[in-house]
């Protein structure tokens, strides 16, 4: 099959597709004129990239689970592991937007919305500083 049938099939674009060759991370087959030339293993590889980027795996992690992937002898501990890894990751940034949600929750609650060119959110930006936990307000 072609590129158009294969991100078709794996639900990545062309482009990403390509650019995932150009990068090393999957090698495609070419007939005689120089066109891509893809086997429903190819699909199936790029599938699997696909649902692996969907969960947020780097394309450095993919290449690693590709590898494990492609290693029938290997261990599930070294999968998992990375699978770990990457739930932390996953973990401390929610940890960031939860931070990041208190804070404009706060910015937002602290600004009148009114008339008033006073503005809460506008100085706590110029100021650089974060509100407090407590989001004090800054109506004046």
């Amino acid at each position: 099959m072609n590129i158009g049938e294969a991100a078709k099939a794996s639900g990545l674009p062309a482009k990403t597709i390509r650019y995932y060759e150009d990068i090393g991370l999957i090698r495609i087959g070419r007939d005689s004129n120089g066109y891509r030339v893809f086997d429903g293993d190819d699909v199936h590889r790029l599938a699997f990239l696909n649902r692996s980027r969907g969960l947020g795996f780097s394309i450095e992690d993919c290449r690693a689970l590709l590898d494990l992937y492609d290693d029938t002898g290997r261990a599930s501990e070294d999968v998992k592991r990375l699978a770990s890894e990457h739930l932390a990751r996953i973990d401390a940034r929610i940890a960031e937007l939860g931070e990041l949600r208190r804070t404009m929750a706060g910015l937002v609650s602290a600004c009148a919305g009114d008339a008033r060119p006073d503005c809460p959110i506008l100085k706590d930006l110029a100021s650089g500083q974060r509100l407090a936990a407590g989001h004090q307000r800054l109506r004046e």
